[in-house]
């Protein structure tokens, strides 16, 4: 789904599901859970609902349990909250953004600092 209104809709049921969760989802193993990005297919069938948790990959999976456990009841509030004909079924996913960007910059900073510390390239002949 692109366009204006594709990412009006991602951002709507972003700001939705959050407050929901912080709330009205009582499950002890959501915890702390932010919601970082929702991508809504272009019928409304799906979303996929990203999000980042604790550290450990215990509490992730707990988590991850929770918020499928809780996914009906949220789709039930979200119906009720936003004036949309379909609500699509909601699939939490772990955002793996952050240790992308993790892995990248430990990259750079590997090439980067060489380069800062005089060891410059010799010079093509």
């Amino acid at each position: 789904m692109k366009g204006k209104r594709a990412a009006r809709l991602n951002e709507q049921f972003k700001r939705e599901i959050s407050e929901l969760i912080r709330t009205q989802v009582r499950d002890p193993r959501v915890g702390s859970v932010t919601i970082t990005g929702v991508e809504v297919v272009a019928d409304l069938g799906s979303a996929r609902v990203f999000v980042r948790t604790g550290a450990d990959q215990a509490e992730i999976d707990s988590t991850l349990e929770g918020l499928a456990a809780a996914a009906p009841f949220l789709r039930a509030a979200l119906g009720r909250a936003l004036h949309i004909r379909k609500i699509p079924e909601l699939r939490f996913q772990t955002d793996r953004s952050m240790e992308a960007a993790l892995r990248i910059e430990r990259i750079l900073s590997e090439v980067i600092v060489p380069e800062a510390e005089g060891d410059t390239p010799p010079e093509p002949e």
